[in-house]
């Protein structure tokens, strides 16, 4: 019976140890798939906690995050260094839960991306998993001595060799292209225009503004409509005033699928109905850093010249300023209308800088990255 109890308990111990493996293998290769995207999640981790000096650092910290995670599955499932390797997920996963609990303690980031933008999970969800994880892990680092490696210590170095390269490989080629699964609200086959409607019988968010004032050194609260009825606030100079907040008043029953997409002039007019409802076929180039654009600047001039010819529109979204757009342009020679929009969206429609997207009717037909501009322009 003893012996019996003892089989189980080792077979029971190698499922944790297989599950745990193939757990962190999954993670760090829907991660891998845009590393971008990962790196991006930690900027909201550097800028809440007031460390901006690492914001220049996150892809590169992303990149080894990923790596490390896949290492630690593969040698997890082999048994490579498995002493070794188990403290290391240990205290690894120790800081996965550190941070989804931060995240659900302090409210200040919703999703931690623990799956990568293709499985979303809000951060009570993914601080319960880590919870989970973390006992297995703990199991498996207490129980340490009584695993080892069914591989040679030659074969498993080369094992854990190629899955570096390969972990590595993957990175090197999404960030140069596009990532092999878009995850994200613009995907090929999307219409941005429908996409930003309200879903049919759904109520938005309501909310509340609260303005605040100070008057002889005394705080106040006022909604907009008390402020604006009453002119001895308004029109009384001995108010001062301090900051707005907004109350959330009753939940909404649904949101648009994209909310985000806003492109106007660099005077502030809109354009965005205009451009997604337009007939034909448009070439938008995404710019997320004017300063900092890579990739065959030559094919896109060329690209443009022959949109030019065809009477295709071709228009540049930028997250920067009018003067930096115009350097960009000036610098690399694009004769096309360039328009502004949101940073974040850029960062979401487009995983390049510059990263060209093809639409039609509001419908994304195709993207490319900085490094694959389509040598010949659709014909309208």
């Amino acid at each position: 019976m003893q012996t019996t109890n003892k089989n189980a308990a080792y077979y029971i111990l190698n499922f944790i140890r297989i599950f745990v493996g193939v757990l962190f293998i999954f993670s760090g290769l829907i991660k891998a798939n845009d590393p971008l995207g990962l790196s991006y999640k930690m900027n909201e981790f550097f800028e809440v906690w007031k460390m901006e000096s690492f914001v220049a650092y996150s892809l590169y910290i992303s990149i080894a995050m990923i790596i490390f995670e896949i290492l630690a599955g593969v040698a997890m499932i082999i048994g490579y260094a498995y002493r070794s390797i188990s403290f290391l997920i240990l205290l690894l996963t120790i800081f996965f839960t550190f941070l989804t609990g931060y995240a659900v303690l302090s409210g200040k980031i919703k999703e931690c991306g623990c799956f990568g933008d293709c499985i979303p999970l809000q951060a009570h969800q993914s601080f319960i998993k880590d919870i989970v994880l973390l006992i297995l892990v703990t199991i498996l680092f207490l129980s340490r001595n009584r695993i080892h490696s069914f591989l040679s210590k030659m074969a498993g170095t080369v094992v854990i060799i190629v899955t570096l390269a390969l972990s590595l490989g993957v990175q090197i080629y999404v960030l140069n292209k596009l990532p092999f699964v878009d995850c994200l609200a613009y995907k090929k086959g999307t219409n941005i225009w429908q996409d930003m409607q309200m879903p049919p019988h759904a109520t938005p968010d309501v909310y509340k503004t609260l303005l605040i004032y100070e008057k002889d050194g005394k705080r106040m609260e006022f909604t907009e409509e008390q402020f604006m009825a009453d002119s001895t606030i308004w029109d009384n100079p001995a108010y001062k005033y301090i900051d707005s907040k907004s109350e959330l008043i009753k939940k909404g029953t649904g949101l648009p699928k994209i909310q985000d997409f806003s492109v106007r002039d660099f005077a502030g007019q809109d354009y965005t109905e205009a451009l997604l409802l337009d007939q034909g076929y448009s070439y938008l180039l995404f710019v997320k850093d004017a300063d900092k654009v890579s990739g065959k600047m030559d094919d896109l001039k060329s690209l443009i010249k022959q949109c030019h010819s065809k009477g295709i529109g071709f228009y540049i979204l930028s997250a920067n300023d009018e003067a930096t757009t115009n350097r960009f342009k000036t610098r690399y020679g694009l004769d096309a209308d360039a328009y502004a929009i949101d940073g974040t969206m850029c960062k979401t429609a487009m995983r390049s800088n510059a990263g060209l997207m093809l639409i039609k009717k509001g419908v994304i037909i195709d993207k490319w990255s900085r490094n694959d501009y389509p040598a010949t322009a659709v014909n309208p």
